[in-house]
């Protein structure tokens, strides 16, 4: 099996940058894709980007030019770097791992997530 645990999160303002962190543990041979999801109340689970064991990326629209995903493999670490950070990027956001790419975005393509860490920008 795998774990994800993230952390990093917590309160900015907004214009501000914010870095998550996803420590990946257990049986990672298992995973090709990795990425982050947020969820804020009363909305759907959203795709924020992926990265793949190719080291391909893809965002969503509403953060591409702000936010980037990257990963250190030796370190078993997923990020994502958060720049101009808006208040509509307020959510619970989430890492996540599979086995295969797709479409990323839909989190039921996703074998494992993590617990989640809080994003607040005010």
């Amino acid at each position: 099996d795998v774990q994800l645990v993230e952390s990093g999160g917590g309160s900015a303002l907004a214009g501000g940058s914010v870095r998550l962190a996803c420590a990946v543990s257990g049986y990672t041979d298992s995973i090709y894709v990795l990425a982050w999801f947020r969820q804020a109340p009363g909305k759907e689970r959203e795709g924020v980007a992926t990265i793949t064991g190719r080291d391909t990326t893809d965002y969503a629209d509403s953060v591409k030019g702000r936010f980037t995903i990257s990963k250190v493999n030796a370190k078993n670490t997923l990020y994502l770097q958060m720049n101009s950070l808006k208040p509509e990027d307020t959510a619970m956001y989430y890492c996540a791992a599979g086995a295969c790419g797709g479409r990323w975005y839909e989190p039921s393509r996703y074998n494992y997530w993590g617990q989640g860490t809080q994003v607040t920008v005010s």
